[in-house]
């Protein structure tokens, strides 16, 4: 499916992209004809700003559960927009096998099981990234990447160590000099080296 784009006008009565993609996938439809019911209701949904991920669970007429799908879509959002056009978003299911893999931990763990062989890449996939931004680098920590990466200046460097100023965080070389700035760091793969703790020596009073 392509991109749906639309004004503020086509948005209302919703303000934001996260507000009407969960109106969009929370509905019944009564069964009519050869069309079976089909109903959908959103259990949790996130949005990052440039994705929003939604596990969106099919139930029955009677209320019942079928199952807990995840739903994925991009999202382009420019309330500032010449053209009016603030809003556009292009969406997807899991067994489409999506190239975004960023899902929240939150959302996939209400997943049902699937069988689908691009539903479950997919989860992989997602469990993998979370495995690299889920990771905790401490002030000091030294990281080494798997291959030296090349910066502006053209110098190639693997070995980083961290400073975090706040929330800001900033790596230099081991020895302190110099300030890198690495794009989506914690989604890249790289090894933290411990740094082996020199047990204090104490010596009795003389």
């Amino acid at each position: 499916m392509g991109w749906l784009t639309m004004t503020r006008l086509g948005m209302a009565p919703y303000e934001t992209p996260k507000a009407y993609l969960d109106a969009q996938l929370t509905y019944e439809r009564p069964a009519t004809g050869e069309t079976p019911f089909r109903a959908l209701r959103v259990l949790k949904s996130v949005y990052s700003g440039s994705a929003y991920y939604a596990a969106v669970e099919l139930y029955d007429e009677s209320g019942a559960r079928l199952y807990v799908t995840a739903i994925i879509c991009l999202v382009r959002w420019n309330p500032k927009a010449a053209d009016g056009h603030i809003f556009g978003y292009k969406d997807m299911d899991e067994d489409m096998g999506p190239c975004e893999a960023a899902c929240p931990r939150s959302v996939l763990e209400l997943l049902t099981s699937s069988t689908h062989p691009h539903a479950l890449d997919w989860r992989r996939r997602c469990y993998r990234m979370l495995e690299l931004t889920e990771r905790t680098i401490a002030h000091g920590d030294l990281i080494r990447f798997p291959e030296p990466m090349q910066f502006t200046d053209g110098s190639r460097h693997a070995d980083f160590k961290v400073r975090r100023e706040g929330r800001k965080l900033t790596l230099t070389l081991p020895d302190g000099r110099g300030r890198f700035k690495i794009s989506r760091l914690l989604e890249r793969r790289f090894e933290i080296i411990r740094q082996p703790k020199v047990a204090r020596t104490f010596f009795p009073a003389a």
